[in-house]
Order: C-alpha cells, then structure tokens, then sequence
C-alpha cells in the first residue's frame, strides 16, 4: 500500500523576504523583488538587472555568519530556508529515528570566485602572448581556499542539512536546471511511499547571480534586456516579453509519512498527490514546439493523483517570460486540459521574484500551498499586452479571491526536464 505524503513545514530565503507571510502578503499585492545588480558590477552587461536576496544573512536563522564564510551563498540560503522549514513544522528531533530522516535537495552549483580567476588569469598571461598553465596554476595554488572550493559543488547544501538536522537517511542532490527543486520533491515524496523513510526535507537553493552566470545567459539571448524598468521587466505570457529575469534564494519543506504527521499532532498544509516526470529528448535549450514532454509530464501528475482535468483549481506555470516557454506552455496546458484550460486560472509568479533556477520550484510549490490554504490566487504582474498565442487566464496584474483545493505547478528546465507536481487540500 502507498503511504500518503503531506508537507507540514515550510521555509523561503527570496527576493521578495525571508519570512513565509511577508513574501506571500507581498505576492497578493503584486510587489516586484527585481532591481539593479549589486553582487557585482555589471554596468557594461547587456543585462543589469535580477532580483537578488537583500540584508539577509544566517544570523537571522541563529547562525554565526563568521562561521560559515567559506560556504557559498547557495548553502546560506539553504540553511536559512531548511531551518525556517523545520521550526514551522514543530518537529521534535529528539523524538524522531535520524535513520528515517533524509534529505533530497534540488541544487546548483555555488558562487565562482571572479576575482581571483581574473588575478589567476592575470598571472597566466603575464609572460607575454603565449598563456602560461604554470603561472595561472601557482596563482591558484596560492589564492584560492581549498573548503571554499569545494563548497562550490552541488551536493553541499545536502550534506550541511543533514549535520545540522542529524538527518541519517537517504542524502541525495539532483540538479536538473529549472526542474531541480521541484524533481527532490517529487523524488523524496517517493521515497517516502515505499516506506523508506518517514520525514524529507527536500527543496532547492541556487545563485547564478554573479558575472560567469548572466554572461552564459545573455550568450543564450534568455534574459530580459528591459534595464530601465527593472520591476516591468518580467512579463510572462505578454506579447512584448524579452526574457527572464534572474532571482536567488531557497525553498523547503518537510515531508511526511501521514501516519507520522497525525501521530505527533502536526499542522499540515497540503498533501502532494500527484508527481510527473519527463524529457523532451529533443535539444538542450529549447523545449519541444509542440510541447511533448511537459504535456506528457501533466498527464502523468493528474494520473499519479488519480485525478481528472475537471479537478485542478489552479495552475501556478513555469511562466519563465521568455518567448518560448510562454507559448509552449499555454499550448501543452491546452492539450492536456482542453476546452477547460480557458476556465483554469493560471499565474506566473516569477514575474515578482524572478526565476530562482533550481530553487523555483520548491517555492512555487510553497506559493501553491498558501493559494490552497487562503483561497487566494498569485497574479501575473506586468500583463499588459496579451499575445494572440497565450490566451489563457493569467490573473492579469491582481491576485484573485478564489476557492482552490487543487493546484498544479510545472517547472521545465533547459536539457528538456520537466516535471508537474499537483498538491491537494488536507482533508483526512
């Protein structure tokens, strides 16, 4: 028999706060977390803008920043976000058996030290025109920290949640691009069906924010442009969208067995019920035209779930802002939904906080669950001009009161990943 799996704690490190109900209070509103780019200097990128997490560090979780300096700022979101989790979900670790805890994240890589590799290749280059392997080599041997290079690696926030929470059960990192967050979830809800453990904390934590990280995204022409108006410039499914804006932070849950959640009087809020996962086996980039996997990936969702098209409420979408998710997306939801798909509300929230990479699905599957848990729907911000090919209903501009006990969220990353998720009010 498949165990249940219920989310019983919740925790956000993003643009737009640090603190669950201030960044949801700030989704109703439809406040933008986008601004100028201060980690570095990019006053001569194409692109100047992201919405980056401001006036935060771990002191706000209890943690000694001091501590931590040699982590990337991947693991301090992380950290932030998995304690903030697990303080929300009033669990008890003494009362638990550490063997059955685990850890499943969705992350990407750490923050690269720029300025030592211009010194590293500043050396390299200073014997004359041929570059010098040696020079470049004995420069890095002599600048670079060994522990903050390997903090570089994906699979480091993982193994720090899982010293910090004597989580003794399966540790595992998946990054899948965009899809990664949301894939831990998926994956870790399993894990928990075939009764391998009773408790994942799971989510996603990412930074490409810095200069290597939005030089590789305006080689791929997927950022906006709009530099001079920072907070208009992510504007998913609008005729006049130009790219993506990039965000950071963290998202997390803690999922349960819900036999274990009951036992211990938890609050829950929301049971995740259906799980897809797919590959467009077509280009690394590019989604397929005519949207073969994130179509099948829904399907497989509402059949995991059991459910049928009559049944979702909302649709929180991958909705990245750039010319082709947008249109591939409204057509595959089309495809899978039918006729119904024009009376699905569906919204973007990374038109507010942008897109945390291999965080966003993580936090916007958190987004879903508070949409369940007040009946209040996200809006798409900057929805002005609508585009003959996304015609569905994107909760223009303003959040909307509406009932919602089912919500699906879709994150498809670049390699063709995607996955559904599809979180269901509790009821018993």
């Amino acid at each position: 028999m498949r165990r249940r799996v219920v989310v019983t704690g919740i925790g956000c490190v993003t643009p737009l706060g640090t603190e669950v109900e201030t960044i949801w209070r700030r989704l109703q509103a439809g406040d933008s977390g986008v601004g100028y780019i201060t980690l570095f200097d990019a006053s001569h990128f194409p692109t100047r803008i992201a919405a980056e997490v401001r006036n935060w560090d771990l002191s706000d979780v209890g943690e000694n920043p001091a501590e931590w300096k040699y982590q990337g700022r991947h693991t301090h979101f992380a950290v932030g976000a998995a304690k903030k989790a697990m303080a929300d979900s009033g669990i008890e670790l003494g009362r638990i058996d550490p063997t059955r805890f685990g850890v499943y994240t969705g992350s990407g890589e750490g923050q690269q030290d720029f300025p030592r590799f211009t010194e590293m290749m500043v050396a390299g280059l200073s014997g004359g025109a041929q570059f010098d392997l040696a020079r470049f080599t004995q420069k890095g041997l002599e600048t670079l920290h060994p522990v903050a290079e390997l903090e570089q690696e994906p699979n480091m926030p993982a193994g720090h949640l899982a010293s910090l929470f004597n989580a003794q059960g399966p540790n595992v990192n998946c990054l899948t691009a965009c899809a990664a967050s949301s894939q831990a979830v998926g994956e870790a809800v399993e894990i928990i069906r075939r009764g391998e453990t009773d408790l994942m904390l799971s989510g996603g934590t990412h930074t490409m924010i810095h200069p290597f990280g939005v030089t590789g995204f305006n080689l791929l022409t997927a950022l906006s442009t709009n530099n001079d108006h920072p907070t208009k410039a992510s504007r998913p499914f609008d005729r006049n969208r130009d790219g993506f804006v990039l965000g950071e932070g963290a998202g997390m849950v803690l999922l349960e067995a819900l036999e274990h959640a009951t036992a211990r009087g938890a609050k829950i809020y929301g049971e995740i019920v259906g799980y897809g996962s797919t590959a467009d086996a077509f280009r690394i980039t590019d989604t397929h035209p005519e949207g073969r996997g994130a179509i099948s990936c829904m399907k497989m969702a509402l059949a995991d779930a059991g459910l049928g098209v009559d049944d979702v409420d909302y649709i929180n979408a991958h909705g990245t802002s750039t010319t082709v998710n947008d249109k591939v997306e409204t057509l595959a939801i089309k495809k899978v939904f039918g006729e119904r798909a024009y009376k699905i509300p569906v919204s973007s929230t990374k038109s507010m906080m942008g897109h945390l990479i291999a965080a966003a699905g993580a936090t916007e599957l958190i987004i879903c669950l508070l949409a369940i848990r007040d009946h209040v729907l996200p809006p798409t911000i900057n929805y002005d001009n609508p585009d003959p090919e996304c015609d569905l209903d994107y909760i223009p501009n303003v959040a909307r009161q509406q009932r919602c006990d089912i919500a699906l969220t879709n994150s498809f990353g670049f390699g063709g990943q995607n996955i559904s998720l599809l979180a269901r009010r509790f009821t018993g």
